[in-house]
């Protein structure tokens, strides 16, 4: 089979990277191959709102299954790509067919990072990255299951600890760092959501290290360094992803961690793209560092992008980078890139549970993060595209809105 652009990958920079080129005017063949047999759809949700079951999955569909049809974008899905030949362009299947292309959007993502410790294949050792990985684990608490470790302190492990408090669920969560999202915030947000998570009854510990998991074909509790043993019926590894770009790099695509993409975000290979969280770049928010961002707003954007340059509209990628984040009753909104920040300048009380984490570097404002504090973030988000250097009493002051901190 040939088309005229293939995308492989069917979450959110795959679909969106195939709506945009219809947008765009884009009157080729499409298809979407992905390695799970759902059509795209939304992924934040399945560590918040599907998790708790707030959500039914039906509601998390990127488009109307009807959509793809009557867009004439072709869905081969519950397959992966498992080799590609640049030469002649073409792309090898799991199910052993055959797909030629003229444009190549790889929109892979990453795979759940394992433990490499004893025990990790244990069953009840569970990631939470797709419907099936929530499923199970959903399955296995309706059937009695209360005892959770979960391993790992960023955002995807505090927002399955927050959840699981919500369906009574016993949590002990496990962070080999001194502190929960150390990669991604300062020591100020990091100490306001450890004491959140306590207060709801998590059994939080920082700078701990797994040795193994124990149990006898299921697994029954988390063995530390320290020869600690936690119980558990179920365990959450949320350590990060493995770029899923084996048969790029097997091509010949340069990169270390991901793939390496340029301004427009093509390859080292010809006619040959990658967004999301595959794809590595030169980040104009982190002065230039080559970096994955790990957000649906990257993904979006890339595909944006990437749609736009096949249609004839090359632009250089300089998207904004936003995050957010939801756990308990608390909405934490992220603008920008605190990497290499050398300050931090707190709005309001985080007692309160309503504050901002301005955070700078030599003077300018690089990254804000609020907690349920919108007005802040939009308002904010303009200083830090701006690049501003603003007073750091008015910025401090909250009663001073950030808007009137912008050059007049």
């Amino acid at each position: 089979m040939y088309y005229d652009v293939v995308i492989v990958g069917a979450g959110h920079s795959g679909a969106q990277c195939a709506i945009a080129l219809r947008q765009n005017g884009f009157m080729g063949s499409i298809a979407i191959i992905g390695r799970e047999s759902e059509p795209p759809y939304e992924r934040p949700p399945l560590s918040k709102e599907y998790f708790a079951r707030e959500k039914t999955f039906d509601r998390l569909y990127i488009r109307p299954l009807a959509f793809w049809s009557e867009k004439d974008i072709a869905l081969h899905l519950g397959v992966a790509v498992v080799e590609l030949d640049p030469a002649t362009k073409t792309l090898t299947l799991s199910n052993g067919e055959t797909a030629q292309y003229r444009h190549l959007v790889w929109a892979t993502g990453g795979d759940p990072r394992k433990l490499s410790c004893p025990g990790a294949g244990l069953a009840g050792v569970h990631a939470v990255r797709t419907r099936e990985d929530c499923d199970q684990l959903m399955g296995e608490i309706d059937g009695g299951v209360r005892d959770v470790a979960v391993i790992g302190g960023g955002y995807i492990g505090l927002e399955a600890a927050a959840v699981l408090t919500k369906l009574d669920c016993k949590v002990t969560l496990l962070e080999a760092l001194p502190r929960v999202l150390a990669r991604v915030a300062g020591p100020e947000l990091s100490a306001f959501y450890e004491a959140e998570h306590r207060a709801h009854g998590v059994d939080l510990r920082t700078g701990v290290v797994v040795e193994a998991l124990v149990g006898e074909g299921r697994v029954t509790g988390v063995k530390l360094a320290d020869g600690i043993i936690i119980s558990a019926d179920a365990v959450i590894v949320g350590i990060g992803i493995v770029p899923a770009v084996a048969p790029l790099v097997a091509a010949g695509a340069t990169g270390a961690n991901g793939v390496t993409v340029d301004d427009h975000c093509g390859t080292s290979l010809p006619d040959v793209y990658a967004i999301g969280d595959c794809a590595a770049f030169a980040c104009a928010y982190a002065d230039g560092a080559v970096m994955r961002v790990e957000s649906v707003q990257n993904a979006n954007d890339q595909a944006n992008c990437v749609a736009k340059g096949i249609c004839g509209d090359l632009q250089p990628y300089k998207a904004f980078p936003w995050f957010w984040s939801n756990q308990y009753d608390l909405k934490l909104q992220t603008a920008g890139l605190s990497l290499g920040y050398d300050a931090t300048v707190t709005r309001g009380d985080p007692s309160a549970r309503s504050f901002t984490i301005a955070y700078l570097k030599h003077g300018r404002l690089i990254a804000l993060d609020c907690v349920n504090m919108v007005r802040d973030y939009v308002q904010g988000r303009k200083l830090v595209e701006a690049g501003v250097s603003p007073d750091l009493a008015k910025l401090a002051d909250a009663g001073v809105p950030l808007k009137d901190l912008l050059p007049v």
